[in-house]
C-alpha cells in the first residue's frame, strides 16, 4: 500500500507489543486506540471488570506514548464515534489489527471502516499457540472436537514436557493425582493484591459514577455486585509480577489442591493469571515456560506442572478454537431443552446453600471464583435445574472479570451446562458428595448433605435425581451415563415421585428468593 497511510489499530484485549502489528511498528507509528463504552451498558458487568479493562488500556496508551508512539485515544460512546474521529483527521487511512476473537467482531468492524472510506487489514491472532490453520488441520470436518487429542498434539508440537516424543514421567496427565483436598491444617499462601495506582483509581470512581445504577432490567442493577478493594494487574509488569508470584508460591501445590473448595480460600493455589492473558498483557508461551523452567530448576512436582499446562494450552486453547468453530450455533444450542430463568441468587448471593452462597458473595466482591466453583457449583446447579443455557452464559459473561464471549460460551454452554455435545461427551451433573468431598461447605450448611428428600435435604441431591429422570431420553443411550442410570433404575415409584415433589418444592423456593 504505497504511499498510504497505516496505522496499527490495538483493540482492548490485545494490549501487547510482542505479538502482532505492534510488535513489528516503528517506534514511531501512528497507534489508534478506540476506548468504547456502549458494550459497558449492555450487560450489568461487574465494576472490577471494566475497571480492569479501560485502566490496561489508559495503562497501555500511556506506556506506548512514554516511548515515543503517536497513539490517538479516542474515548467515544462506540466505535463507529471513534472511527469518525479517526478518519476526519486521516482520511482514506489503512487500519491493521489483529483479528479479533469474538464471532463476527472481524467483519462489524470492518463493515465500520469501509463505511467511512478507510481500510482494514486482519492479521492472526498471535496472541495463542495454536494457530486456526493448525487446529484445522488436526480437526478436519470434524463436528465433535475431544479436548485430549488436541492437547496431546500440542504438547509434542510445543516440545512442552516431552522427552524423546513421549510424555515425561510417562503418562500424559495427572489428573488423578490432583484431586485431593487440604487437610484443617493447611494454610495456602497469600494471593498477590496489586494496589491501584492514581490512574485506576481515577478509573475505578470514573465507572462508579457512570455505570452504577445503570441497568433497568431487574435484578440486575448497578447494585448487584458488592465489590470489594480491586487486586487485579492492569500493567504489562504487573501481569509479570503476578506470574512470578505465583510459580514461586503456589504453582508446587496447584496440582493437588486445583479442584479442592474452601470457604475462607477463595483462591488457594490457583494462577489468578486468566485477566492478564485475556488482555493480551502475558502470553500463554511465555506464561508455560516460566513454569517449565520452575520444574526443571526448582524440582517441582510434575503433577503440578502438568495440571497447570493442561490448562494453559490445553484447554484455553481448545475453548478458543471450538467457540470459532462451532459459532453461532453454539451461543443458541440448547441440547437439551431447558427451559428455566436464571434464578436471582445468582445475583443477590441469597440463599442458604452454602455454596452457593459463598461462590456467588465471592463473585459478588471481586468478579471471580476458581474453575471447579464454576463448573460444579454455579454451572452444575443450573444444569440440574434446567436454566437456559444462554441465561446462565449471560451471567458468567457480566459477573466475572476474566470472562469474553469466547471463553464463557464453550466452558458454560458446551461443558457447564450440556447445551451441546460439540465438546463434552456427557453432561458434568453431580450431587451433593462431589461438593462434600471437594469441599468445606456442608458442615455448616442449613440443608442436610446425605438427604435427597425432605424440607432440610441439600437440592443437588433431588436435582440430580430429578435431572437424570427428565433426561432420560437424550442420555440414557449415552455410553458414560450407563452405571448412573442403573441407579435410577433402582429406584421405585414411590421414590421418584418423592423426588418429584422435593423439585417442585424447591422450584417454588427459588421463585420467592428463599432457598
Amino acid at each position: 500500500m504505497v504511499g498510504i497511510e497505516m496505522t496499527t489499530w490495538v483493540l482492548g484485549d490485545q494490549l501487547t507489543r510482542d505479538v502482532g502489528p505492534l510488535s513489528r511498528a516503528d517506534a514511531d507509528e501512528r497507534v489508534l486506540m478506540i476506548e468504547a463504552h456502549a458494550f459497558a451498558r449492555k450487560l450489568p458487568y461487574h465494576p472490577h471488570k471494566l475497571v480492569l479493562v479501560f485502566s490496561a488500556m489508559r495503562q497501555f496508551r500511556d506506556e506506548l506514548r512514554a516511548d515515543g508512539h503517536d497513539v490517538e485515544y479516542h474515548q467515544v460512546e462506540t466505535f463507529g464515534d471513534g472511527l469518525d474521529d479517526h478518519f476526519d483527521a486521516h482520511p482514506d487511512d489503512s487500519l491493521v489489527t489483529m483479528t479479533p476473537a469474538g464471532h463476527g467482531a472481524a467483519d462489524r468492524l470492518e463493515t465500520l471502516v469501509t463505511e467511512r472510506g478507510g481500510e482494514i487489514e486482519f492479521v492472526a491472532d498471535e496472541r495463542f499457540l495454536c494457530s486456526i490453520e493448525r487446529f484445522d488441520e488436526w480437526a478436519g470436518d470434524d463436528e465433535r472436537f475431544q479436548h485430549e487429542g488436541f492437547y496431546r498434539m500440542l504438547r509434542r508440537e510445543t516440545g512442552y514436557l516431552i522427552e524423546d516424543g513421549e510424555p515425561v514421567g510417562g503418562e500424559w496427565n495427572y489428573d488423578e493425582a490432583n484431586r485431593e483436598f487440604p487437610g484443617d491444617e493447611y494454610d495456602p499462601p497469600d494471593p498477590p493484591r496489586f494496589e491501584p495506582d492514581d490512574l485506576t483509581e481515577e478509573v475505578a470512581a470514573w465507572v462508579d459514577e457512570e455505570f452504577a445504577g445503570g441497568y433497568d432490567e431487574p435484578p440486575y442493577g448497578g447494585e448487584w455486585a458488592d465489590p470489594g478493594a480491586f487486586v487485579w494487574p492492569v500493567t504489562r509488569e504487573g501481569a509479570l509480577d503476578a506470574l512470578t508470584d505465583f510459580v514461586e508460591h503456589r504453582l508446587p501445590e496447584f496440582g493437588p489442591y486445583q479442584d479442592a473448595m474452601l470457604g475462607e480460600e477463595w483462591a488457594l493455589n490457583h494462577a489468578l493469571l486468566s485477566t492478564s492473558m485475556n488482555l493480551g498483557l502475558l502470553h500463554p508461551r511465555e506464561v508455560a515456560e516460566r513454569a517449565l523452567d520452575a520444574y526443571r530448576e526448582d524440582d517441582l512436582p510434575l503433577a503440578s506442572v502438568e495440571g497447570f499446562l493442561r490448562q494453559v494450552i490445553g484447554w484455553r486453547e481448545f475453548m478458543r478454537h471450538v467457540y470459532r468453530r462451532a459459532m453461532p450455533d453454539l451461543a443458541t444450542a440448547n441440547l437439551l431443552n431447558a427451559d428455566h430463568t436464571l434464578p436471582n441468587f445468582y445475583w443477590t448471593g441469597d440463599t442458604e446453600m452454602a455454596c452457593l452462597a459463598d461462590v456467588v458473595g465471592s463473585v459478588r466482591e471481586r468478579g471471580y471464583s476458581h474453575h471447579i466453583e464454576r463448573l460444579m457449583v454455579l454451572s452444575n446447579f443450573a444444569l440440574l435445574y434446567g436454566v437456559r443455557p444462554d441465561e446462565i452464559n449471560r451471567w458468567f459473561h457480566a459477573a466475572y472479570v476474566d470472562a469474553y464471549h469466547w471463553v464463557t460460551t464453550p466452558n458454560v454452554v458446551g461443558m457447564g451446562v450440556f447445551g451441546s455435545d460439540r465438546l463434552s461427551t456427557k453432561p458434568y451433573a453431580a450431587s451433593a458428595n462431589y461438593i462434600d468431598d471437594m469441599s468445606d461447605y456442608c458442615g455448616d450448611c442449613r440443608y442436610a448433605k446425605t438427604k435427597t428428600v425432605g424440607e432440610n435435604a441439600c437440592p443437588f441431591n433431588a436435582l440430580y435425581w430429578d435431572f437424570l429422570g427428565r433426561n432420560e431420553d437424550p442420555l440414557r443411550e449415552n455410553h458414560r451415563m450407563g452405571l448412573v442410570y442403573s441407579h435410577w433404575d433402582d429406584k421405585d415409584s414411590e421414590e421418584r415421585a418423592a423426588i418429584r415433589d422435593r423439585v417442585d418444592g424447591i422450584r417454588e423456593l427459588v421463585e420467592v428468593d428463599d432457598l
